[in-house]
């Protein structure tokens, strides 16, 4: 019997750790489960989205954009109106990104309320 609390003690806490995210975090942390860029590109995303990816390009001045690879397609994510830059972020470092679909011109473009990595 004793065993068995212990058991289950310890199964409960392994799933509370295991279901929390890791990692630092900049503006609004994302939430939900994360739609790829070829679904955001071809309209099929919500307007609200989380998506992750490799981060592959950065403004190479202020770090108030970048561009994410997911490997189904490439996306330009904005940070300006979220209030952080990405400079010390390394390229190809693994990224979560909330944000809301927006435009520049023609393109497709994420913008960011926050992102884990």
């Amino acid at each position: 019997m004793r065993g068995t609390l212990w058991m289950l003690v310890l199964v409960c806490g392994l799933a509370a750790a295991c279901s929390r995210p890791t990692g630092k975090v900049r503006g609004v942390a994302p939430r939900g489960e994360p739609h790829t860029v070829l679904a955001v590109q071809a309209g099929d995303a919500p307007t609200l989205l989380t998506v992750r990816g490799r981060m592959i390009e950065k403004c190479p001045v202020a770090g108030c954009w970048f561009r994410l690879d997911d490997e189904t397609g490439i996306i330009k994510v904005d940070t300006k109106s979220a209030g952080f830059v990405v400079t010390d972020i390394p390229l190809n470092t693994l990224l979560t990104v909330g944000g809301k679909i927006g435009h520049e011109g023609q393109e497709t473009i994420i913008e960011a309320t926050g992102l884990r990595y």
